[in-house]
């Protein structure tokens, strides 16, 4: 494959800019597969520094799913309007959505859980463990609630079109591709029949 092909390549695996990929590639020493890495590494450095920038843009997404028995409204912040109207951020928006509806979490993030419901999980396996040993039940402890926000908070859930990947590892490699700081701020969730 001629340098060139390797750079498309990488750039249609990855999004990045032609200059990341070649840069990767060089510094892989060819290796497809290490040069995504580091594209990888160097987009959730990317989004560590932006995510003290304020995110005032955005958009608000809607998704019906097939059969019309279950719909979605999403909202995703941005830092400018041009970004929302971006087609990556208008189709990650959807992605989201999506998720939302196939996974139906209740929070977006663990900081979203009221302290009450947190204290009550930690009560429930407390109740679990008992009789063991104290070192061993606080790691068998957080390994629980650990569990059960990736079942509750959104953030934390497989993303379902790659679930090697966390939504948070999605939203922070497309922070690295857009290059703004990108939030999930809210979403709501209906399904046809289903009791609140």
């Amino acid at each position: 494959m001629s340098e060139l092909d390797a750079v498309k390549t990488l750039r249609f695996k990855t999004s990045a800019g032609m200059m990341e990929c070649k840069e990767a590639l060089k510094e892989s020493g060819g290796d497809m597969d290490k040069a995504v890495e580091i594209l990888r590494k160097k987009g959730v450095a990317k989004a560590a520094k932006k995510a003290s920038r304020i995110a005032g843009e955005g958009m608000v997404e809607c998704y019906i799913h097939t059969g019309n028995k279950i719909g979605v409204l999403v909202e995703v912040n941005c830092e400018t309007d041009f970004v929302a109207r971006n087609e990556d951020f208008k189709k990650a928006v959807k992605e989201i959505a999506m998720q939302v509806a196939a996974v139906s979490p209740t929070y977006v993030s663990r900081e979203d859980v009221p302290e009450e419901v947190k204290e009550k999980e930690k009560s429930l396996y407390s109740d679990q463990v008992k009789g063991k040993p104290a070192n061993i039940v606080e790691k068998i402890l957080e390994g629980k609630l650990d569990k059960f926000y990736s079942d509750v908070c959104l953030l934390e859930q497989a993303y379902i079109k790659n679930p090697d990947i966390k939504v948070k590892d999605f939203v922070t490699e497309l922070v690295g591709k857009i290059g703004e700081n990108i939030v999930i701020k809210r979403f709501t969730r209906f399904e046809v029949g289903e009791q609140k």
